[in-house]
C-alpha cells in the first residue's frame, strides 16, 4: 500500500550572476634592512585595498593573487614592493617596499607606503613617508608610510584605513591600521602596514597591523606578515639576530552573490580557492596564483 507524501517543490537556481561584491587586496611589501649609526629599517606598507557592491560581470575575466614582496637581506636596498592583485578590470597596487639606507649620513629610514610607492629616504634628520594610493582610485587604496626619525624607523602604511605612525628618537613606529571586511563570511582586519625597527635598547620597536610584521630590535629579528591579509613586513637593523626585513603578506580576492544564483562555471587550473555558502551568499576565496574565472 503507497503512502501518500506531500510533493516537495524545490525552487531552481535563478541563473548565473550579473554582478558580484567584491574584495581585491594586494601583496604587501618586505621590510627594510638598515646598518651602521643612527638608522632605523623602514617597514613595507600594506597592499592596496579596494572593494565594492554590485559590481557588474559576465563571460570570463582574470583573476590574480598578488605575492607578497620580500624583505631586503642587504642594508643599502629597500625591501621588495608587494604584487598587485587583479579582478577583471579592478587592479589593487602592491604595498611600498620599506627604505633602507642610501649612504653613511642616512640617520633615519621612512615606511613604505600603502598602495604602491616606496619608502622614501634623505640624507640626515626626519624622512617623510612615501605616499599611498598610487596610482589614485576613489575610495582610497592605500596610504602613506610613516616618517622615519634618528635610530627609529617609521611605520608602513595601511591599506585603505590609515597612515604608517611616525618613529619617535630611538623607537621604530608602528604600522597603520587595516580595514575590517565580511565578505569571507565573518569579519577579518585586512591591509595594515609592517613596524619600523629600533637600534637601541632605549627604544621600542614598532608593530605591524593586521597581522603584519612587528620592526626589530637589539634582541628580536623583524618577522614576516602572515599569508592572505596583504599587510607589510617589519623593518630591521642589521645588528639584530637575523638582520633581514620581514617578508610582506600575499593578498586576496574574495567574490560573493546571492546563493540563490548557479556556481561559476570554471575557474582556471592556476588559481588556488575556496568556496563556502553563507549567510545568503555564495562566496569564492581566492588565495594564490592567477588565472581566467567563467560566469
Amino acid at each position: 500500500m503507497l503512502n501518500n507524501v506531500a510533493a516537495i517543490n524545490f525552487a531552481p537556481l535563478s541563473g548565473p550572476p550579473s554582478a558580484v561584491d567584491y574584495l581585491v587586496i594586494a601583496g604587501g611589501a618586505g621590510g627594510g634592512m638598515t646598518g651602521g649609526n643612527g638608522t632605523g629599517g623602514g617597514a613595507g606598507g600594506a597592499g592596496g585595498f579596494r572593494t565594492a557592491a554590485s559590481f557588474a560581470v559576465s563571460g570570463s575575466f582574470t583573476v590574480t593573487v598578488g605575492a607578497g614582496g620580500a624583505g631586503a637581506t642587504v642594508r643599502s636596498v629597500a625591501g621588495a614592493s608587494g604584487s598587485n592583485s587583479v579582478l577583471s578590470t579592478i587592479t589593487s597596487a602592491g604595498g611600498g617596499g620599506g627604505a633602507g639606507d642610501n649612504s653613511v649620513a642616512t640617520l633615519a629610514v621612512a615606511g613604505g607606503s600603502g598602495g604602491a610607492g616606496s619608502g622614501g629616504t634623505s640624507a640626515a634628520g626626519q624622512q617623510t613617508g612615501a605616499a599611498g594610493n598610487t596610482p589614485s582610485t576613489s575610495p582610497s587604496q592605500g596610504n602613506s608610510g610613516g616618517n622615519g626619525f634618528n635610530n627609529g624607523g617609521g611605520g608602513g602604511g595601511g591599506g585603505s584605513s590609515a597612515v604608517g605612525a611616525n618613529a619617535t628618537d630611538n623607537s621604530g613606529a608602528n604600522g597603520g591600521a587595516g580595514t575590517a571586511n565580511s565578505y569571507s563570511g565573518s569579519s577579518v582586519t585586512y591591509a595594515g602596514g609592517g613596524g619600523g625597527s629600533s637600534k637601541y635598547t632605549t627604544g621600542s620597536k614598532g608593530l605591524g597591523q593586521a597581522n603584519g610584521g612587528n620592526g626589530s630590535d637589539p634582541s628580536t629579528a623583524a618577522t614576516n606578515a602572515l599569508a592572505n591579509y596583504g599587510s607589510g613586513g617589519g623593518g630591521s637593523h642589521a645588528q639584530s639576530p637575523a638582520g633581514n626585513g620581514g617578508n610582506g603578506g600575499s593578498g586576496i580576492v574574495i567574490i560573493r552573490y546571492p546563493d540563490s544564483q548557479l556556481a561559476l562555471t570554471s575557474i582556471g587550473g592556476g588559481l588556488t580557492y575556496s568556496t563556502t555558502t553563507t549567510g545568503g551568499y555564495r562566496i569564492y576565496s581566492f588565495t594564490a596564483g592567477t588565472g581566467t574565472v567563467t560566469i
